[in-house]
């Protein structure tokens, strides 16, 4: 039976909004969710509760979980939310960069982040000039591959997942705009 896999950008987020004016990083550690973020979550919410997902996956990053909560968080199905970092987005800007699971736990008391190392994401090598570490891309790419594999392996049929720009682009092999949805058949 064919597993099928929602591909969800999270909504606008500070980082985004401040790059498309501006074209630079405004160094938004782990950027929240904009007012236009939360609209949009909004909007998209309605036409995902005709589905009764198995499972919702969200990253850890603080705009995929407020995406996560705002399209999932009374759901009819009332699916399990899995917070996994696996799906992360590439870290090459300063939204990128996460924040501690003791940080997040106290933002987010309704998720369970017990499985997740306390610095989660990729944070080995040489720091760059605005005070974060860049991924390299082959790591990344393993990732993007380690995480289509953890899905394939997964036994739900029906799962949501929710997360970033340049990770679904690489996983699905198209950009999605904030908060569109992209079916994924494993």
């Amino acid at each position: 039976m064919t597993k099928i896999v929602h591909c969800i950008r999270h909504g606008q987020s500070t980082f985004n909004a401040h790059f498309a004016e501006h074209g630079v990083d405004p160094g938004h550690f782990d950027a929240p969710l904009t007012e236009l973020g939360q609209r949009q979550v909004a909007e998209r919410a309605p036409e995902l509760r005709q589905y009764s997902y198995d499972l919702v996956v969200t990253s850890p990053l603080t705009r995929a979980i407020q995406t996560t909560m705002g399209l999932f968080g009374d759901h009819p199905s009332a699916p399990t939310i899995l917070v996994e970092c696996l799906h992360r987005e590439h870290l090459e800007s300063s939204c990128d960069v996460g924040r501690a699971i003791s940080h997040l736990s106290q933002d987010f008391p309704h998720l369970s982040f017990g499985h997740l190392d306390e610095v989660w994401w990729h944070n080995e090598g040489e720091m760059n000039e605005r005070g974060f570490i860049i991924e390299p891309a082959h790591l990344f790419e393993e990732r993007v591959e380690r995480f289509r594999f953890w899905l394939a392996e997964r036994p739900e049929k029906l799962i949501a997942v929710v997360g970033h720009g340049t990770f679904f682009s690489r996983l699905t092999g198209r950009f999605l705009a904030n908060c569109e949805v992209a079916a994924l058949e494993l």
